[in-house]
């Protein structure tokens, strides 16, 4: 097991799961939101706001594809499945794994839509954005583990799980 990238909806847990899956597997943990904030000296938020959802998607993407990292357990931002380039680097980089959660969970998650770098077009809703992804999170990913009504420990455990039967059997 190289990589784990760990993907879903924003509020599904990507950072926090990927934190404490990096820390018991011994792996180095990467937030790709943080990468971007860095490079570009702004919040996602801002860069949302002043540059437009494009224009982010497509910083999204370069930050992506600049990863190269081993023994690495990495969090992209919610989008990352919006740009084929995207989701063809993920794979190429490692095992990945969408955290699973409806829409309502997601929704009961996300407390500060308005701030929080949540790629929307204007008009889009997160029930939008959510419909639109989801295919594109399922098309992306190795393994697929169904997160909700979970704890942290519960989901970190459930991802370790899948992880070990994805590797005695991969695709």
């Amino acid at each position: 097991m190289d990589n784990i990238i760990l993907i879903g909806m924003p509020g599904s847990g990507k950072s926090t799961v990927g934190v404490v899956l990096a820390k018991a597997l011994g792996l180095r943990f990467v937030d790709v939101d943080l990468v971007i904030q860095e490079r570009e000296g702004a919040l996602l938020q801002e860069l949302i706001d002043s540059r437009g959802v494009e224009r982010f998607l497509d910083l999204e993407r370069d930050a992506i594809c600049a990863l190269d990292c081993r023994g690495t357990v990495a969090a992209p931002g919610g989008s990352c499945v919006c740009r084929e380039e995207s989701i063809a680097h993920m794979r190429r980089l490692g095992t990945v794994v969408y955290l699973q959660l409806s829409l309502a969970e997601v929704e009961g998650r996300i407390h500060n839509q308005a701030s929080r770098g949540i790629a929307l077009s204007p008009g889009q809703t997160l029930a939008d954005v959510y419909r639109y992804r989801v295919p594109l999170y399922e098309k992306c990913a190795h393994i697929t583990v169904p997160t909700g009504g979970q704890s942290l420990a519960g989901t970190v455990e459930s991802v370790k799980r899948a992880l070990a039967a994805y590797k005695a059997n991969p695709e």
